[in-house]
């Protein structure tokens, strides 16, 4: 929690030291072989998924498409139904739903997409998506919130905007005024040159930590422990009170870097389990074996595995 004697020295600027870029990691990488669980174990406190991507399916399999070129190979391309089922089936209790919007005017279809697969199983717990800076953008958020929607996501590198940028204040202040979490994107890895914007030039930790001073009473949330730049993130969750980190590939050994444990530590009550299902390289529960394998304390496992990410969400 932060204290008045470093609210205001500056979070440590990453961009003199080693980048992934620098270390050679880019993408396309290979997917993995790697055996799987047929379940979760039973002695474990509940599970919620706080990481999971549900589109239609034309837009998954474009999606598909995509990763398939550019990113990695999709171990399971499972459609919407699919992949609750899956999830659920193995042990998981809940499931964040995530997903974005890449052009103007798509928002309102996949929310209301989203808002009927959680309506038919109330363990998935729907978040919105908006495009910033399209037209009526606030509207579409009010919308979502209305018909059951418990936040959002939006996503830098993929619709392109820095999150500092003027446009994203109505984003935020939606948010902010209906009590809403925001789950973004800001980190700058993993990056691709096949994004239509330098997501290094976009994403920096000091452009998130203005969001967070500037929106006081946003719940922000960012994705990958904020990979590449985990040391800052971590500061960053020592200083602010609306800051929330979730693990998703962070901690699954993927990508050739060190396991960023002191994110974890700082404030565990403030880290979310996630994992990118079911767009990932490797088997469904790699991260979550990673994870247990930290021995963590009982009550902090328990947080980061799943009573975090239900009070986030209010559920």
């Amino acid at each position: 929690m932060a204290t008045d004697s470093d609210a205001d020295v500056p979070v440590p600027c990453l961009a003199t030291a080693p980048t992934w870029r620098d270390a050679g990691i880019t993408l396309p990488m290979p997917g993995l072989h790697d055996s799987e669980g047929p379940r979760l174990p039973d002695s474990l406190p509940p599970v919620v998924d706080a990481h999971v991507h549900l589109f239609p399916d034309r837009v998954f399999e474009a999606v598909w498409r995509w990763f398939d070129r550019y990113g990695w190979p999709i171990r399971y391309k499972l459609h919407t139904r699919q992949v609750v089922s899956f999830l659920l089936s193995r042990g998981v209790q809940r499931v964040v739903a995530l997903h974005y919007a890449h052009r103007p005017g798509m928002a309102r279809a996949l929310n209301a997409y989203v808002a009927e697969v959680a309506r038919e199983e109330p363990r998935v717990l729907g978040l919105a998506t908006v495009l910033p800076g399209e037209p009526e953008a606030t509207a579409v958020l009010e919308e979502a919130f209305a018909a059951g929607l418990r936040g959002v996501k939006i996503h830098c590198h993929v619709q392109c905007f820095a999150p500092d940028a003027p446009h994203l204040h109505e984003v935020y202040a939606a948010c902010a005024k209906a009590g809403r979490p925001l789950v973004m994107h800001a980190g700058r890895e993993p990056s691709s040159p096949h994004y239509h914007c330098d997501t290094y030039a976009l994403c920096a930790a000091e452009r998130v930590e203005r969001v967070l001073k500037d929106h006081p009473t946003l719940k922000l949330c960012v994705p990958h422990l904020g990979a590449d730049e985990f040391d800052a993130y971590a500061r960053l969750l020592e200083r602010h009170d609306n800051l929330w980190l979730d693990t998703t590939m962070a901690l699954a050994g993927y990508f050739p870097v060190p396991l960023p444990r002191r994110a974890l530590e700082v404030r565990p009550e403030r880290i979310l389990y996630g994992t990118d299902f079911p767009n990932l390289p490797y088997a469904w529960d790699r991260e979550l074996r990673t994870l247990l394998g930290m021995k963590l304390d009982d009550a902090v496992l328990a947080g980061i595995l799943g009573q975090n990410a239900l009070q986030l969400y209010g559920a």
